[in-house]
């Protein structure tokens, strides 16, 4: 690009949409940090990297690092969380999903949910994406998080 040239444009003739490395973070609203915390620490093999607790407004955030996977998760507890239990029915989010290699490494999280106790349903093929297979379980607070792999590949 020439320099003074501007921004790329698009067809549409705006500004082209800059090119998105990853998702950074996610950030999940919890009812309780000191039950969550353990749970994903436990479950998707994260890092506490830091913990941030305000007295005053009662907001409590720990960020949870995977060491080699390049996200994080971070909880947050409101301290006027309006409802106890996570509805994807509500305007928001409705659910994660977290993408294997293969029909065999989305096996083996069956297997280490099974050993953690966690419910979870078994491999089936994706109705919204055919071709993938997902398992789909919840967190402490209902959560709904989802393990996928591509089968046609």
């Amino acid at each position: 690009m020439k320099v003074g040239a501007g921004p790329r444009k698009g067809k549409d003739g705006h500004v082209a949409m800059p090119r998105l490395k990853s998702v950074h973070h996610l950030a999940l609203t919890v009812t309780d940090v000191d039950r969550s915390v353990p749970w994903y620490v436990r479950i998707l093999e994260l890092e506490e990297a830091t913990r941030r607790e305000d007295p005053e407004s009662g907001l409590r955030k720990v960020v949870l690092k995977s060491a080699d996977q390049g996200f994080s998760v971070v909880l947050v507890q409101h301290p006027d969380t309006e409802r106890p239990w996570f509805d994807e029915r509500r305007t928001g989010l409705d659910h994660v999903a977290f993408c294997v290699g293969t029909r065999d490494e989305l096996k083996d999280w069956e297997k280490r949910l099974a050993e953690h106790g966690v419910t979870f349903s078994s491999a089936k093929e994706s109705r919204t994406l055919p071709g993938s297979e997902v398992v789909v379980f919840r967190d402490p607070d209902g959560i709904q998080l989802e393990v996928w792999a591509d089968t046609d590949s």
